[in-house]
């Protein structure tokens, strides 16, 4: 009779199974449920009870006295929905709104029983909404009425204001798929400086490319997103190399792990927090305090801010997503800086005859095997 040929490992199931999952697989399976999980419990948490917490609100009455009045009586509303500051006139509660210092203006008529709301939907139309609806009950409560006025409406093609989100929502995903590509063709960890550098400027080119496309598609291609085409694409350039520097140093201090990590930070925290679906005066406590300072929320804002508000605003923002980037390629280079002893292949140069690539997903450049 003729005995089988099998290679493959004897031993049953057990053995197949132990020798087709290893200890790593089955641990970054892990991290993937726990990641999963997190993102549940991240935008479930974030997202299913929206309230009102201290929407900053411009007061101001033609007669003395007045606006100061309606402060207080509106700071003793039950929850503090609002963070009511009185100004001088309309038109200092106009430029509170242009200026992003306030996200409404109540306009009251000591002569009349109708007063006015003035609401800037262009930040987002849950916002507007809920300011409308806290107001309003507020002056039913003292016998009055209301009119809303859109001093800052959302362009036509920008439905309830989502636009900005989602374009930043993309510009992310690329920077940190870019980065992730680059780690599963090559390594997670640059094997020296001098590849650390490439893959920044690979990275840097990645991002001019995509926020220039991503501007234009918002912009003149679907005509949803006002503002200038070039600030938006500038903007762009800075999320897209925020999000790939933070994900390269990530990978740079834990290997392809590193991916994990940087998804953790700017998918399960960074999207629910960002003010986008719910601008920050309506998410929990914790999410509105994290939100501005990850590149998400940093990124909506600015773009908000961009397309709505003459780029009023922005400066913070902006200086938050240029720290990502900096503080990612500081790292970056600094972790292939502690590797300098394990160089890789010059750079340009293939693998020799016989010398495979390293296999999918290593954890650092591999030289050569004439190098080793």
């Amino acid at each position: 009779m003729t005995q089988s040929t099998d290679a493959g490992p004897s031993g049953g199931f057990a053995a197949e199974f132990k020798d087709a999952v290893t200890i790593r697989a089955a641990l970054l399976v892990l991290g993937v449920l726990a990641l999963q999980l997190a993102f549940i419990a991240s935008y479930v948490g974030a997202f299913h009870q929206p309230r009102p917490r201290e929407i900053p609100l411009a007061v101001t009455a033609p007669v003395p006295g007045v606006a100061e009045q309606s402060v207080r009586q509106l700071r003793t509303l039950p929850g503090t929905p609002l963070d009511p500051r009185a100004v001088p006139d309309e038109a200092a509660a106009l430029r509170q709104i242009e200026h992003r210092d306030a996200d409404g203006a109540l306009v009251i008529d000591p002569g009349g029983t109708t007063d006015r709301l003035l609401v800037a939907s262009g930040a987002g139309a849950s916002l507007s909404q809920a300011l409308e609806q806290v107001v309003r009950l507020a002056e039913e409560s003292q016998g009055r009425s209301l009119q809303v006025v859109d001093a800052v409406p959302a362009a036509a093609g920008d439905a309830r204001g989502l636009t900005s989100f989602y374009l930043v929502v993309g510009w992310c995903v690329g920077g940190y798929l870019c980065a992730a590509i680059l780690a599963v063709s090559a390594g997670a960890r640059p094997a020296n400086t001098t590849r650390a550098a490439i893959r920044l400027g690979v990275l840097l080119l990645y991002a001019v490319v995509a926020g220039l496309f991503g501007a234009l598609i918002a912009g003149p291609v679907l005509d949803a997103l006002p503002g200038g085409t070039a600030a938006l694409w500038g903007l762009g350039t800075l999320v897209v190399l925020a999000v790939g520097a933070l994900t390269l140093a990530c990978q740079g201090l834990a290997g392809v792990v590193g991916i994990g990590l940087a998804i953790l930070l700017v998918v399960v925290l960074g999207n629910p927090s960002s003010g986008g679906a719910y601008p920050y005066p309506l998410l929990p406590p914790f999410w509105s305090a994290i939100g501005p300072a990850l590149p998400p929320g940093a990124g909506t804002y600015a773009a908000r801010s961009i397309a709505y508000f003459h780029g009023n605003g922005a400066a913070g923002p902006v200086l938050v997503l240029a720290a990502w980037a900096v503080v990612g390629a500081a790292v970056t280079l600094a972790c292939a800086a502690v590797r300098k002893g394990r160089p890789g292949a010059a750079v340009g140069s293939g693998p020799p005859d016989g010398a495979g690539r390293p296999e999918t997903g290593a954890d650092d450049d591999r030289a050569p095997a004439a190098g080793r």
